[in-house]
């Protein structure tokens, strides 16, 4: 039996036109007022539930994932065990667009033209759980979410505490995908709220969700 809460980033200081993959700016102003808010919130649930939470808080190497992490930790120290720590993993990561990270769209598309070796880009690629970039280190949505599924289970052990992750959308949809928490189809119907955590019980094969909303996503095609 364990609990575990995945909290996606708050707002951040995104380039425009370009796949969120592993953008290194901080969270906005609002990123930073809605991680309080929300963590607030949180601590009320925790409080009315009798929840501890687990020392152990694991988020992304990316900044706005920690950045949400230590917000969250100096707003609701008090409902944690013990002195709480983070531990940084790039198993938590958002998907990876490999060598051609932080460029838009539009110029990905270009450089696969330009490449002989490659075919172009399917429709919609970015949101397509398992289309992968023809790149050096460049991985499919869904190989992401693998990932981070295998990081949550391993360190998601505690069954009497609330252990927290901090990480990104798409990573975390497919990563409760591949651990039939949600069914494939869900994965473009739903996204994640900034800075909002969504607490599971997990027994046996069973899992429960014990707090937060999942967010109906606008667009079709659009990614975390």
């Amino acid at each position: 039996m364990s609990r575990y809460a995945l909290i996606r980033h708050g707002d951040y200081e995104q380039l425009p036109g370009v796949p969120s993959a592993l953008q290194p700016y901080p969270l906005t102003q609002e990123g930073r007022v809605e991680a309080v808010r929300q963590a607030k919130l949180f601590g009320e649930w925790l409080l009315n539930e009798g929840f501890k939470l687990d020392k152990n808080v694991h988020c992304s190497t990316l900044l706005r994932a920690w950045e949400t992490a230590d917000i969250y930790i100096n707003t609701i120290l008090e409902y944690f065990e013990e002195t709480p720590e983070i531990h940084q993993s790039a198993a938590l990561c958002e998907r990876s667009v490999g060598s051609v990270a932080n460029l838009t769209t539009d110029e990905i598309e270009r450089i696969l033209a330009l490449d002989p070796r490659f075919d172009t880009a399917p429709q919609g690629w970015k949101s397509d759980s398992f289309y992968k970039l023809p790149f050096d280190q460049a991985e499919s949505l869904s190989e992401a979410g693998e990932r981070a599924a295998r990081y949550i289970i391993e360190h998601a052990q505690s069954p009497k505490t609330i252990t927290l992750f901090f990480g990104h959308g798409a990573a975390f949809r497919h990563a409760v995908c591949h651990m039939n928490v949600i069914k494939l189809q869900d994965i473009k119907r739903l996204s994640m709220h900034h800075a909002h955590p969504i607490v599971f019980h997990e027994s046996g094969a069973t899992t429960t969700k014990l707090y937060g909303d999942w967010k109906l996503r606008s667009g079709a095609d659009a990614v975390d």
